[in-house]
């Protein structure tokens, strides 16, 4: 190699003497390649340039790894130490000290998650598991629908501000969306079937009533949480006002540990709700002995408009939208009822074959 002038490497110049800087100190500490040219210039006496092109500073593993081959690692941006200062030990970096980072504490963390073991499920969670394996062995498909939520926003809150006027409680959009299910399934009851193998033979059953199940979280007596369906019996024969009632009944029963086996029997279609804690949609799985689940995501504004204001969305027209999946059993229902189902929910919601009159009649709105 011949002798450089210090802007012979442009603006790895800084970097170049980095390397040169260890080599007078060690000259074990750069790799084979550079050590000619760094010979010549101990042998000038030619020290460290502090004029040099500014260039970041890099670790020795840095360094060996310049000194490799690979010109798409010699990016004099891959440090931002200063060069006149030595590289700092890994002990030392710390995280950014935003407010954020120091309201919550966010270093590193110095323990183990937890002793690592594996446990045999026990009780509720082996039967979830056990159900999940069953659950494998039908044959599913999905449709979703973006559904607008303003028309659901605005009659709720006239609803429960009547209600808190008058006799308390409030209502839910999970209420007005289950409701909705029941109503379309009584317009579409083949959405209500479930497959089933008699005398050896594929068949399909036919239920004489919705037995509406929904998906509650509920804390056992010693503290562990289960995920149980109960459902309400022959939703599709009570108004809006009954529904609630059965509905909350459920709930209310669930947290209390009080449901009975009866309350587990029966379901024909269930509703599960992912939407409350912010999923925007969802494929839950379906049960055998039903041949429809439906899943309701989170309302929230489109991603486009998400960081519009207000005064801008209202101006736009910009509604929240819901996404409802509609999870069935292939065997027996095909994607052209499940789109049309879907639709007729839509329909309902929207107010536009007057459900939400009926729920107003039903509550004495």
């Amino acid at each position: 190699m011949t002798q450089h002038n210090p802007e012979d490497f442009g603006a790895n110049q800084g970097f170049i003497e980095d390397l040169y800087s260890n080599y007078l100190s060690d000259h074990s500490k750069v790799q084979p390649q550079w050590r000619e040219l760094f010979r010549r210039w101990e042998d000038e006496g030619r020290k460290p340039s502090s004029q040099s092109v500014p260039s970041p500073r890099t670790t020795q593993a840095q360094i060996n790894i310049h000194a490799t081959s690979d010109s798409r690692l010699t990016s004099p941006e891959i440090s931002t130490q200063r060069a006149d200062l030595p590289p700092a030990p890994r002990s030392a970096a710390q995280p950014a000290l935003t407010p954020y980072a120091e309201q919550y504490q966010l270093t590193p963390s110095l323990k183990p998650l937890g002793e690592e073991v594996t446990e045999r499920l026990k009780g509720a969670a082996k039967s979830v598991a056990a159900n999940m394996d069953a659950s494998i062995e039908v044959p599913t498909a999905t449709s979703f629908r973006q559904i607008p939520a303003k028309i659901m926003f605005d009659n709720r809150a006239l609803v429960n501000e009547y209600l808190q006027a008058t006799r308390g409680g409030k209502i839910s959009f999970t209420h007005l969306i289950g409701y909705a299910l029941v109503e379309a399934l009584v317009e579409m009851p083949e959405m209500n079937n479930s497959y089933a193998v008699v005398d050896g033979k594929p068949s399909i059953h036919r239920p004489q009533h919705v037995n509406f199940g929904l998906a509650i979280d509920v804390q056992r007596p010693d503290g562990s949480r289960s995920l149980v369906v109960p459902s309400v019996k022959a939703a599709e024969m009570m108004t809006f006002d009954q529904f609630l009632g059965a509905y909350e009944s459920l709930v209310r029963r669930g947290r209390d540990n009080a449901l009975t086996m009866d309350d587990y029997q029966g379901t024909t279609v269930s509703l599960t709700n992912p939407g409350g804690i912010g999923t925007t949609q969802s494929v839950p799985r379906l049960m055998k002995g039903q041949g429809l689940i439906v899943g309701v995501g989170s309302m929230v504004y489109p991603a486009e408009f998400s960081g519009t204001s207000d005064t801008a969305l209202a101006r736009l027209g910009v509604s929240k939208v819901v996404t409802l999946s509609s999870t069935y059993d292939h065997r027996i229902i095909q994607g052209a009822q499940s789109g049309d189902f879907l639709r007729l929910m839509e329909r309902k919601l929207l107010g536009l074959d007057g459900f939400y009159d009926r729920v107003f009649i039903s509550l004495h709105v």
